[in-house]
C-alpha cells in the first residue's frame, strides 16, 4: 500500500455513458488498473474523480482503461478553470441535435399513433383515412426514427454487447428491436402468420418509445447543464483582462496570460485580475466574494490582494504572486466541482442495486415471454408484454436522483457563499442541531 502522502488526485472528464449502469462500468475499469486507490464516477456530472499512486500508473493509463471500456475520457484541465471555454460548445451542439431528433421523433410518433389507433381501438374511425395505418406507410415513418433518432441506443448496446455487459441502450435496443422487427415480418410475410399475428403492427410503440426516451435524455441534459450554473457564476467573477506592464507601459492583455512577478494596475471599480501584494498607491477592496465581509477593506503597500475581488476607490499598482489554478478562486471553483462530483453514502447503495439491475430485467424479461406463450400460446401477447418489461425497467432516475439533488444543494451553497467539502458533508449536515457562529 502506498503512503497516501505520494498519492495523486485527478479529475477526467467522461463522455459516451448513458445511464447509470455506464458509470459503473466505468468505475469498475479505472478501479481495475493496477495502482489505483479509488475512482469514484459521478453520471450526473459526467467526470471521475481518481486517486492513484504515480510510481505504479499514470492519468494516461487511466484514460486508456476508460477507453477501452467503451468511453471516452479526457483529464480535466484546471489551468483552464476560468477560461470561457468551458461554457462547452460541444455539449451544446449535442443538446441541439438531441432536440432535432426528439422533433423528428414527435412527428413521425403522432401520425403513427393516429394511424395506428384502429388497430389499437378495434374500431374503424372514418375520420382517419385508410391509408395513413397502411403497413408500408408506418414502416416509412419508423425506419428513420429507429436508425438516425435511436442510433445512440444501437451504438451503445452493441459496445455493451462487445464489453459482455447489458446497459439501458440494451434494453431499449431489444425492446425497440423487438417491436420493430416483428412488424417488418407482419409488412412482408403476412401470408405467413396467424390471422391474429398479420393483424397487428408495433411499428408505433417503437418510434414512441425511442421518442419519449430522447426527450428524458434531452430534459435530464438541460437539467445538468442549469444544476453547473454555480461554476459558471463563480467563473464569471474574475474578469477578462488585465492591465500588465510590458516595456515600460501598461497594456490590456488577456488574463490567461497574465504570468508570476508582472506588475499589474488596478483602477476603481476593477476586479482585481490575480492573487498578489501591492507594491505601489492604495485604496479600499470589497472583499465579500471571498471573506463575506461587507465593509471594503484598506489595502496599502505590503498588504496581499486576492484575485476576482473589487476594488472601490483608488488606484494601486500589485506584483502577481499567484496566477491560473493557483488562485484562491481558481481553488474555490475546484472546491465546488470537486464537492458536486463525489458521492454520498446513500449513493453506494442505489450503485449497488443499478450493478445487478439490468441483469435483473432481462431475466425477468425473458421469464414474462415464457410465461405468456406457455399460459396462452399467443407470440404476439408474449412480445407485447416482454417490450413492455424491458422498456418500462429504466435505471436512468434511480442513478440520477442523488447526484443531481448533491449537484443542486452545493452549486445553490456556492451562489450563497456557502462552500460544502463533499457529498458526505451535506448528508451528515441534516443531523445538526446547533450552529455555533463566532
Amino acid at each position: 500500500m502506498a503512503n497516501r502522502s505520494t498519492l495523486t488526485q485527478h479529475q477526467i472528464r467522461l463522455s459516451g455513458m448513458a445511464c447509470a449502469a455506464c458509470a459503473i462500468s466505468v468505475e469498475k475499469a479505472i478501479q481495475s488498473v493496477p495502482g489505483v486507490l479509488s475512482g469514484q464516477v459521478n453520471f450526473a456530472t459526467e467526470q471521475a474523480t481518481v486517486e492513484f499512486d504515480p510510481a505504479q500508473t499514470d492519468l494516461n493509463q487511466i484514460q486508456q482503461a476508460v477507453i477501452a471500456a467503451g468511453y471516452q475520457a479526457t483529464a480535466v484541465d484546471h489551468s483552464a478553470l476560468l477560461n470561457a471555454a468551458l461554457q462547452d460548445e460541444t455539449k451544446a451542439r449535442s443538446q441541439r441535435i438531441l432536440l432535432r431528433k426528439v422533433i423528428v421523433g414527435a412527428i413521425a410518433s403522432a401520425v403513427l399513433m393516429i394511424g395506428g389507433m384502429p388497430m389499437m381501438t378495434g374500431i374503424a374511425l372514418p375520420v382517419i383515412p385508410s391509408w395513413l395505418h397502411h403497413p408500408w406507410l408506418q414502416w416509412a415513418l419508423t425506419t428513420p426514427v429507429m436508425v438516425w433518432c435511436g442510433q445512440e441506443f444501437w451504438i451503445g448496446a452493441w459496445q455493451a454487447l462487445r464489453r459482455k455487459s447489458a446497459d439501458m441502450n440494451t434494453l431499449v435496443a431489444l425492446g425497440t428491436g423487438t417491436a420493430y422487427l416483428y412488424s417488418l415480418c407482419v409488412t412482408l410475410l403476412p401470408h405467413l402468420l396467424s390471422p391474429e399475428m398479420a393483424a397487428a403492427l408495433y411499428y408505433e410503440s417503437a418510434a414512441v418509445i425511442i421518442t419519449l426516451i430522447l426527450l428524458g435524455r434531452w430534459l435530464e441534459h438541460r437539467a445538468r447543464r442549469k444544476t453547473a450554473d454555480a461554476i459558471g457564476q463563480l467563473m464569471g467573477l474574475q474578469p477578462k483582462t488585465a492591465q500588465v506592464m510590458r516595456s515600460g507601459r501598461f497594456i490590456d492583455i488577456p488574463i490567461a496570460e497574465v504570468q508570476v512577478g508582472d506588475r499589474i494596475l488596478v483602477r476603481p471599480g476593477e476586479k482585481i485580475p490575480a492573487d498578489g501584494q501591492v507594491i505601489q498607491g492604495r485604496s479600499r477592496v470589497d472583499e465579500s466574494m471571498v471573506t463575506g465581509e461587507p465593509m471594503p477593506v484598506a489595502k496599502s503597500v505590503g498588504d496581499s490582494v486576492t484575485g476576482a475581488t473589487l476594488n472601490k476607490t483608488g488606484s494601486f499598482q500589485f506584483e502577481a504572486r499567484r496566477v491560473g489554478s493557483d488562485t484562491v478562486l481558481a481553488q474555490i471553483v475546484q472546491l465546488v466541482q470537486a464537492a458536486q462530483g463525489s458521492k454520498a453514502p446513500i449513493q453506494q447503495l442505489a450503485d449497488r442495486v443499478i450493478a445487478r439491475f439490468v441483469p435483473m430485467v432481462l431475466a425477468i424479461a425473458l421469464l414474462t415471454f415464457t410465461l405468456w406463450i406457455s399460459a396462452t400460446g399467443s407470440l404476439t401477447q408474449a412480445l407485447v408484454s416482454t417490450v413492455g418489461v424491458l422498456i418500462i425497467a429504466c435505471p436512468c432516475a434511480l442513478g440520477l436522483a442523488t447526484p443531481t439533488a448533491i449537484m443542486v444543494g452545493i452549486g445553490k451553497g456556492a451562489e450563497s457563499g456557502v462552500l460544502i467539502k463533499s457529498a458526505d458533508s451535506l448528508q451528515l449536515a441534516h443531523r445538526l442541531h446547533t450552529l455555533v457562529l463566532d
